[in-house]
């Protein structure tokens, strides 16, 4: 773990909460213990949702818990180059496929009798390859990854996970990858990447050694290193952590303004009383 290098990554569509604090303040513990660094990425691949108002609370609030980061802070929405470049080389690889389904279109074919109940994987339930040797050419169409052409050039994939939850190594066959995650999204007109796209070639370009997150990603872990395989990227370690959920057991989400950082703070809690709150 010399020389750690870890982030926290929030998007600015709305205030932290609770359990970005957690996720912010396990990131840079880790980062503190080893004598590394923790750095701030702001996610705002979204920019219809994204607003400057909440990047500024997002900092604010995070400088008020006691954290600091490197500047600048990288904007994903400022490397769109970038996420071109590497779309660009897995097209060039042939695996990938533009697809024109509208979402109502997966569920149709999804819901058909023959087809049975739908696997769910990271994104939801796995696309059924209705336009994969469709040959569209739209350029407004999505993209997709063509799992089956990609997990041939990859074999299996594996990646050691430091957290609480799932520790120890991971490894996953091209079977179970085509079957249970399927071909997914890399990038999309209305954004022009996607979420996994986009995290896998920043954290490249950041020089994460350890990725801190939260458990409801751990799954989609297995497509971030096959990325890196395609893309020739360093697979760095991950740690996933558990989520802070509210009375009900459900986690905590940003329309939940009751758990927002910022009125914890107006009511006048300390940066101390967050750590006792979230189990630190």
């Amino acid at each position: 773990m010399a020389g750690l290098i870890t982030r926290f990554a929030p998007s600015p569509t709305g205030p932290l909460h609770l359990g970005h604090a957690f996720s912010a303040l396990t990131a840079w513990d880790l980062a503190r213990a080893e004598g590394g660094q923790c750095l701030l990425r702001i996610e705002d691949i979204d920019t219809a949702r994204s607003k400057p108002a909440f990047e500024a609370q997002i900092q604010n609030d995070l400088r008020w818990l006691g954290l600091s980061w490197p500047e600048p802070v990288m904007r994903q929405s400022t490397r769109r180059a970038a996420h071109d470049a590497a779309l660009a080389r897995l097209q060039a690889l042939g695996v990938t496929y533009r697809c024109t389904c509208t979402r109502g279109d997966i569920r149709a074919a999804l819901s058909a009798p023959q087809e049975g109940a739908p696997l769910i994987g990271p994104d939801g339930p796995v696309y059924p390859g209705t336009c994969r040797h469709a040959g569209h050419a739209d350029p407004a169409a999505a993209i997709r990854l063509d799992m089956a052409r990609a997990t041939a050039l990859t074999g299996t994939i594996r990646f050691t996970e430091t957290g609480p939850l799932h520790p120890g190594p991971h490894q996953f066959a091209p079977d179970f990858l085509t079957t249970h995650v399927g071909d997914i999204v890399l990038a999309r007109r209305d954004i022009g990447t996607s979420y996994h796209l986009a995290v896998t070639v920043d954290d490249a370009a950041q020089g994460v050694t350890l990725v801190t997150r939260g458990a409801d990603l751990f799954d989609a872990t297995a497509i971030h290193v096959l990325l890196q395989r395609l893309l020739s990227l360093p697979t760095p370690a991950y740690h996933h952590h558990r989520l802070i959920r509210d009375e009900a057991g459900k986690r905590l989400a940003k329309r939940d303004e009751s758990r927002a950082l910022s009125l914890y703070r107006a009511e006048g809690a300390t940066p101390t009383d967050i750590r006792r709150m979230v189990g630190l």
